[in-house]
């Protein structure tokens, strides 16, 4: 009896059940005050390096350059523009964008399926509501370009450029790669 009672007293020592011996853990490392500072430095940055398809192409033919793809990597892998390197987003951190980009001075451009029109498939940018909204919702587009163009800035990219063109996939200027080329 002696060594189940010690064993109770024990666990309940060891693993106690009541809040006031909960771990306390630090605050999570999110301020979002401090992403709000950012986005205020970003917007007025962006504006000047919203780069049309012309650009985009020039601007890809220069050394030290790098066309970054932050789709999924089903996306980027089934169709991207020729050149493009992929990092899906929710991988974003500086030691992988370190392994991408040489050096902060990179021009890096910037795209995402909201650039394309014809094929839904490999670039799916059509909002689809879901089954329930609430009348005073009003859905927009959202862009994956925004907070990639954000977190870059953030980790201290600054020549970064942004195509601002809805571009037709039968546009014969740009050339793609993937596994649905033909």
């Amino acid at each position: 009896m002696k060594t189940i009672f010690s064993i109770f007293i024990l666990s309940v020592l060891v693993f106690p059940g009541n809040e006031n011996n909960a771990v306390k853990y630090p605050k999570a490392k999110v301020s979002y005050s401090a992403f709000e500072d950012l986005v205020k430095q970003v917007k007025k940055h962006r504006q000047k390096r919203l780069i049309d398809l012309n650009q985009f192409l020039s601007k890809s033919k220069s050394e030290d350059v790098v066309i970054l793809d932050t789709r999924s990597k089903e996306m980027f892998t089934r169709k991207h523009i020729k050149g493009a390197v992929h990092l899906n987003f929710s991988d974003f951190t500086q030691e992988n964008l370190n392994k991408l980009i040489p050096n902060a001075d990179t021009t890096i451009l910037i795209y995402c399926n909201n650039n394309f029109e014809g094929d839904e498939i490999n670039f799916a940018s059509k909002i689809v509501l879901p089954k329930v909204v609430k009348k005073d919702i009003k859905p927009i587009t959202l862009a994956l370009n925004i907070p990639t163009y954000i977190n870059l800035y953030g980790y201290g990219y600054r020549n970064v450029y942004e195509l601002s063109e809805l571009i037709t996939l039968f546009d014969e200027r740009v050339e793609y790669e993937g596994t649905t080329i033909n």
